[in-house]
């Protein structure tokens, strides 16, 4: 039967630690069914579900410690199960574009959560606009919107919402 565990990595960021660490998962007997890893900083970071069966995970306990101790990596762990989609859900994209501001992951996600809105992952990064050279924000969330809320007037209040932050914003359903 096939067991679930979230395995999250932080720690200097060099050439194989990648490599390493996907390599300890596989010789523990483990696979990964989903990961994000990044160089935040000078920090690599990674967030990995990884499954096995109950062996494999059991291996990947044990051993995680020395294994993190070795490399160098602030490594946490945790056991899950496969999420479970009972509800009729509807994944719509949300991609905002804006001059850097504090506050803006707050806000939006704050304008979802008080309608109950699922947010399944968010990524965001700055960078330098190309020709002025201004400090810019970027973010992509996937949300999970409940099939009872009507979608058009759910988007017209996005809308006015971002108008009122000055965001450049979309939001159009998951396509496959």
């Amino acid at each position: 039967m096939e067991q679930l565990m979230v395995i999250s990595a932080v720690g200097d960021d060099r050439t194989h630690v990648v490599r390493d660490l996907t390599q300890f998962i596989f010789d523990c007997g483990g696979n990964i069914k989903e990961s994000r890893m990044t160089t935040l900083g000078s920090e690599f970071a990674s967030l990995l579900l990884v499954c096995g069966n109950w062996h494999a995970i059991t291996r990947l306990e044990q051993d995680i410690g020395e294994f993190s101790k070795n490399n160098g990596l602030n490594i946490q762990i945790k056991r899950t199960k496969q999420q479970d989609f009972g509800k009729e859900l509807l994944p719509y994209a949300i991609d905002v574009v804006c001059l850097d501001q504090p506050g803006i992951v707050n806000n939006i996600s704050g304008f979802f959560v008080k309608r109950n809105i699922e947010i399944n992952e968010v990524t965001t990064r700055s960078y330098s606009a190309a020709q002025s050279g201004a400090l810019m924000f970027s973010l992509q969330m996937l949300i999970n919107i409940p099939a009872s809320i009507h979608i058009s007037g759910l988007r017209e209040e996005f809308v006015e919402f971002c108008d009122q932050f000055n965001l450049d914003a979309i939001m159009e359903p998951v396509k496959s």
